[in-house]
């Protein structure tokens, strides 16, 4: 865990998961737990996977919310376990050379940016170290061909979407904001430092507006009120703004006109709603206002059923030279600059000529297969969600490209049928190129197996999630792959999570 004598970052990435000589085996059996409210002094020495600082009391891991690696702390222990505990923040004794003064005046209170308080240049070597660690550790590889992680210029503004929830205060003041950590209660908010500025412009009319009618806002304990979220899209390259509320309501919508004759939809539920379009539609690069119908007593966001108030019901926006069509439903990339530098890094990656066959699995609307297809002779996407292939065909009649083919259905069912009913009929399932952008939990095993036997030249594999990439890249790679280019780049700057990009050759 020691390198030269310095604790290596992203080494500890749980208390359950640590190796310490001085927290295993028979030294733990001898150890005295700590006790509820135990008040000590602590050195940081490390970072969990969700933010917290990690320190070590007698042996015990302990670990404390918003310190960060290097930080002397004098904390209270709020939940002992027999091998670890977590402890509360009292004091900042002697602060991390690498501590800077957060952004954000929410940032303890809402726990969306967990290392805001880490100086940029520390957060990447910690993304980095995060990746190689669980290499190492779960997938088994001693040498990592490791690049150095692609960080940003600026590492706030960069989000394109945010959803902020919408509620009252004690006061019964109407608020905006986002949820406290582990928890449904709203920090109000309506300026996220990661956000783009024309969010708090948005929701202050919003708000406003509902001030002025007495629109109420929802109540999660009750069920009852109208508006639940305000969701905010935006065109980085476009300027194109989207705002969709989400309101508890059902009644049908009367079409009405604006002043200067544009027809709009106009919803009983939302009272003098013209008030608010006029207002919104002020705002430069206001392309499309609608409200989505979510009536259910549940923790998800959207509702089934979206309907259009004014404008057209998505935005456009560009990655690379692609453009896409997006809606309020759409899956798309949060961070846009980043993701053309992740795309860009797939597709050197797939080193491709203008004659492979590409399987890109878990396509999503179909953003990197679009990019794929610019250099392969075919194109092949697969995903699960209905509404992402209809999203990914139409962006790919938008951009003229007419080499990429998309199929719905879970990625372990329609590849390993593909290869299946090629085998039927004594053909070799073709693929030169497999591009794999799984969700956290990773690969299903009948997929890795098809992906072996399919036996492409190259496998590129994007992650969210560092520990599932280790363990399928240990299966791959012990299928008769090795591990040829590792890089980690920095999509969710202020916080623990971070993107890879993988490339893994077939052995000759």
């Amino acid at each position: 865990m020691r390198k030269n004598g310095e604790f290596r970052s992203g080494e500890i990435l749980s208390g359950r998961n640590c190796s310490d000589e001085r927290c295993t085996g028979e030294n733990l059996k001898n150890r005295i737990p700590l006790k509820k409210n135990d008040e000590f002094v602590l050195d940081i020495e490390d970072i969990s996977v969700d933010g917290a600082g990690v320190g070590k009391k007698d042996g015990i891991i302990v670990f404390v919310k918003d310190t960060v690696i290097g930080d002397r702390v004098r904390v209270r222990v709020v939940k002992p376990k027999k091998t670890y505990a977590f402890a509360r923040l009292m004091e900042i004794l002697i602060p991390s050379p690498d501590r800077v003064e957060p952004v954000c005046g929410y940032y303890r209170q809402c726990g969306g940016c967990q290392i805001q308080a880490l100086s940029y240049e520390k957060q990447l070597e910690f993304k980095q170290h995060k990746v190689e660690s669980n290499l190492r550790r779960i997938g088994g590889f001693e040498q990592i061909p490791m690049e150095p992680v692609i960080g940003m210029e600026d590492p706030f503004h960069y989000r394109n979407k945010s959803q902020f929830p919408v509620g009252t205060d004690k006061n019964g003041k109407i608020i905006a904001g986002f949820y406290a950590e582990h928890s449904h209660r709203i920090i109000p908010n309506r300026d996220c430092a990661l956000g783009v500025p024309v969010n708090r412009d948005i929701l202050d009319i919003v708000i406003a507006y509902m001030e002025r009618y007495h629109v109420s806002a929802y109540d999660e304990g009750t069920g009852q009120g109208l508006v639940r979220h305000v969701l905010i899209r935006y065109g980085f390259r476009t300027g194109e703004i989207m705002i969709c509320l989400i309101i508890n309501g059902t009644k049908q919508p009367h079409k009405e006109k604006m002043p200067n004759g544009t027809d709009f939809l106009y919803e009983k539920e939302l009272p003098h709603q013209k008030d608010l379009i006029r207002e919104l539609i002020a705002l430069p690069g206001m392309t499309s206002i609608s409200v989505n119908i979510n009536t259910a007593r549940n923790n998800v966001i959207l509702g089934a059923e979206t309907r259009l108030l004014w404008g057209q019901l998505f935005i456009t926006d560009y990655i690379g030279n692609i453009k896409f069509q997006i809606s309020p439903v759409s899956f798309f990339q949060v961070n846009p600059v980043q993701t053309e530098t992740l795309y860009g890094l797939v597709l050197e990656y797939a080193d491709l000529h203008g004659t492979e066959t590409v399987w890109d699995l878990y396509c999503g609307i179909g953003t990197i297969s679009l990019f794929l297809a610019q250099r392969a002779r075919q194109v092949y996407g697969v995903e699960i969600v209905p509404q992402a292939i209809e999203d990914a065909r139409r962006n790919a009649a938008l951009n003229g490209i007419a080499n990429a083919e998309f199929f719905v259905g879970k990625a372990e069912e329609v590849l390993p049928e593909f290869y299946e009913k090629e085998a039927q009929a004594g053909r070799q399932a073709c693929a030169n190129v497999i591009v794999v952008d799984p969700p956290r939990k990773g690969c299903d095993d009948r997929l890795l197996r098809t992906i072996l036997q399919m036996a492409p030249e190259r496998i590129v594999y994007v992650s969210c999630e560092s520990k599932s990439l280790a363990r399928d890249l240990k299966v791959l790679c012990e299928g008769g792959y090795r591990l040829e280019r590792v890089r980690a780049v920095d999509n969710f700057c202020q916080t623990v999570h971070v993107e890879s990009v993988v490339l893994i050759e077939r052995k000759e």
